[in-house]
């Protein structure tokens, strides 16, 4: 049987660290056909193409500078193009883009075809929330797991040790997927709450957020230790109001969960940009263009979907933290108020 091509839709920071791992591991695998299409969106570095600059050069010289990617990892500027003949998608791409790239990709998609949404972010839908992985599922009618964990992609490229979680009803594609992501220092468990462990990639960075912010007032480790076990509770209390069957607490003491929330809040760009709005008094958008090379960040995106679904159901009191954090950063209200939040949150939910 012919090996299953992979795609990997995006190509930033976290989506060229996750190329360098799928690159090494089907090169060392018959169970994968060997070359992996990565979809690039086309930019001008120094006046050459980016996907040019990645095929002659094998590093992606913007988002993940001082690491070859592996030589069998090709770019393509056109994602109907890259996904052509892919037998598994892997979704590495800002969460705002993702409906447009589907709506492309879907003529492409042949039977059988499975993905994986390494996106941490949600959006919103009819019915309130709406997790990435369902518009992937809805559009391009396929199954979707996905891949959440305490995983900075800088350190992840270095080879530095981690652990991930990965979401995945389907027990032979999960073990496919571990098969095309674990190594020694990435190491992977694979769980069945796949809803509850995207959720948790969305809501740890707003908490995130809420972490930078008291790094801006200079409030110590006890407050930001508070603010991680605070907005944790919260995370499990929105997870089990918005998710459609089983949550457990067990979960969340996956890499996906607690190790996820606590490396945000000391090492994520979260963090580091609300540090900044707190000390530089500029808007998040500002800052985006300063500090993120023209990524875009997500907690407080995150937040204001997150609000305008505790808003639709009346229960905004219930989610002070969330709540802190929207206001904050959309609505004008002064960062000194995020220390009222917390003086005033209930201990237990």
């Amino acid at each position: 049987m012919p090996g299953k091509k992979v795609c990997i839709v995006g190509s930033g920071n976290w989506g060229s660290a996750i190329a360098k791992i799928i690159g090494k591991n089907v090169a060392g695998s018959n169970r994968f056909d060997p070359i992996v299409n990565m979809w690039v969106f086309e930019e001008e570095v120094n006046g050459k193409k980016l996907t040019e600059i990645i095929n002659s050069e094998h590093e992606n010289v913007k988002y993940l500078p001082g690491h070859k990617l592996p030589k069998n990892v090709v770019a393509v500027p056109d994602v109907a193009e890259a996904s052509t003949g892919a037998d598994i998608l892997v979704f590495v791409v800002p969460h705002q883009f993702i409906s447009k790239l589907c709506d492309q990709i879907k003529p492409k998609i042949k039977p059988g075809t499975f993905g994986i949404s390494l996106i941490k972010g949600v959006d919103e839908g009819p019915d309130g929330l709406k997790l990435i992985s369902n518009i992937i599922r809805e559009k391009l009618e396929i199954e979707v797991s996905v891949l959440m964990g305490a995983n900075i992609a800088s350190e992840v490229a270095d080879e530095k040790f981690c652990e991930t979680t990965i979401g995945c009803k389907n027990v032979q594609h999960g073990q496919i997927f571990k098969e095309l992501f674990q190594t020694p220092n990435f190491r992977i468990t694979v769980v069945e709450e796949c809803d509850t462990v995207e959720l948790c990639g969305a809501l740890k960075n707003i908490v995130a957020v809420g972490a930078g912010f008291c790094d801006g007032l200079g409030f110590g480790d006890n407050t930001k230790a508070a603010v991680i076990r605070l907005g944790l509770m919260e995370m499990v209390a929105f997870a089990k109001l918005f998710c459609k069957g089983t949550v457990t607490s067990v979960t969340f003491l996956e890499s996906c969960g607690v190790a996820d929330l606590i490396t945000t809040c000391y090492g994520g760009r979260n963090r580091k940009v609300a540090e900044a709005f707190v000390k530089t008094k500029k808007s998040i958008e500002e800052l985006e263009k300063e500090m993120l090379n023209g990524q875009k960040l997500q907690g407080p995106q995150t937040s204001a979907e997150v609000y305008k679904i505790l808003k639709n159901k009346n229960m905004v009191n219930k989610f002070p933290l969330f709540t802190a954090v929207y206001l904050i950063c959309f609505e004008g209200r002064p960062v000194q108020e995020f220390i009222t939040c917390l003086q005033n949150h209930p201990q237990h939910m």
